[in-house]
């Protein structure tokens, strides 16, 4: 079985959601599809036909977060040391402050799992081409990564495990 890379941060919100599938949302459709079911004729209750889908849909979810969970490697970059003293490499967790080379324009990263990623709040899945191309990379390496736009040239300024 592949193991699921995650950061401490990703597993807490996993456990969250399962939590709140299981003793929130799981009660809440068996209750409308016995509503649904008090109706009578089920061949054309639309009500509890779309009950029985939410209720499908909630369950792969659930079997899901539960299969990541169970094969989650949970990596807090947060404990690692640095015994050399010398420039950090982005690894999966770090947080990278990069400055695109043809505009000076200045972006923060970090590197997270899939289920976590959020692009508005600049959180990357390790997944990601831009994600791909800093992984190894140090302070002051120069990199092109091919995106679906074209390429982009970035200098790495800062690579921090927070």
């Amino acid at each position: 079985m592949d193991q699921t890379p995650m950061t401490p941060r990703g597993e807490e919100l996993l456990r969250q959601e399962l939590v709140r599938l299981k003793t929130v949302e799981r009660p809440r459709i068996v209750a409308a599809i016995a509503e649904a079911r008090s109706h009578g004729d089920l061949s054309e209750n639309a009500e509890y036909d779309a009950a029985k889908e939410e209720q499908g849909m909630c369950e792969a979810r659930i079997k899901d977060i539960e299969g990541k969970i169970a094969s989650a490697n949970v990596i807090d970059v947060t404990k690692l040391k640095n015994p050399t003293g010398g420039k950090l490499k982005v690894i999966f967790g770090s947080t990278v402050t990069l400055v695109d080379v043809d505009t000076d324009k200045e972006i923060t990263y970090k590197i997270v799992g899939e289920d976590e990623a959020d692009i508005n709040s600049n959180l990357i899945s390790y997944k990601t081409p831009i994600a791909k191309g800093l992984l190894g990379k140090q302070e002051e390496d120069e990199i092109e990564i091919k995106i679906p736009k074209g390429t982009i040239c970035y200098e790495v300024v800062k690579v921090e495990y927070i």
